[in-house]
């Protein structure tokens, strides 16, 4: 089961390429209602002490973005990545777990 640790020292593009890598899905990082500064890393986007957690493959979709929300501050959608064969650029409902969603739509 894919599994890794989020901190604050990451970069949006670090979180999100190691997401595609674990997941094979688009984690998209908001700033506000635009998209995060890729560059940035989500301590300096953060209104708040982000504290470190761990995502896992069993952790349903909606769980995982409220903990994240919860843990740094900011907003994030998990969505089929643009190259997916089945349905691309689409939300990923928030009942399926991060695993099953890596099945049914990840690259």
């Amino acid at each position: 089961m894919a599994e890794f640790s989020i901190s604050g020292r990451m970069s949006v593009a670090g979180l999100k390429n190691q997401f595609l890598k674990a997941f094979g899905l688009e984690l998209r990082v908001y700033n506000g209602q635009k998209f995060a500064d890729e560059k940035a890393t989500l301590a300096s986007l953060s209104s708040k002490k982000v504290d470190d957690f761990e995502c896992k493959g069993n952790m349903k979709v909606g769980s995982f973005e409220t903990k994240f929300e919860a843990a740094t501050g900011l907003k994030v959608q998990i969505a089929t990545s643009p190259n997916a064969k089945v349905e691309p650029n689409q939300l990923v409902n928030n009942e399926f777990t991060l695993a099953q969603a890596k099945t049914k739509f990840g690259i």
